[in-house]
């Protein structure tokens, strides 16, 4: 199988980061980061479920309008079309979770903005 050109990409925002792990047929990974006090826009996917699993720091995630505080080796699964945010409740610590993308479309441009703290 051909490497795909992506992984190992980071790329910035306004919130943190994310850095492409691997890719491959149906799936995605990344790992991503949320600066201490910030947090994601509040969004759905139309292709993709997401598993987040916390491996340092803590994330305040909501999930159709409902709120789960996670720590490292904490685990919240989001399915395709459901309403999601994660923030980082801590500040002084980075939020650093995996993303495991499961679907048919892996885009950027798959992303519904519900809200956003940064005009997007």
């Amino acid at each position: 199988m051909e490497r795909n050109n992506e992984i190992g990409t980071t790329e910035e925002r306004p919130w943190g980061k994310f850095t492409i792990l691997d890719e491959g047929e149906g799936y995605k990974v990344k790992r991503i980061e949320v600066f201490p006090g910030k947090r994601l826009s509040y969004q759905k996917h139309a292709k993709r479920a997401e598993h987040w699993f916390v491996v340092a720091g803590k994330a305040r995630v909501t999930l159709n309008g409902k709120t789960f505080d996670l720590s490292a080796c904490d685990a919240i699964d989001i399915a395709v079309g459901a309403a999601h945010r994660v923030e980082n409740p801590d500040d002084s610590q980075i939020c650093v979770f995996i993303e495991t993308q499961t679907g048919t479309y892996f885009g950027e441009d798959d992303i519904f903005r519900l809200e956003d703290d940064f005009g997007r």
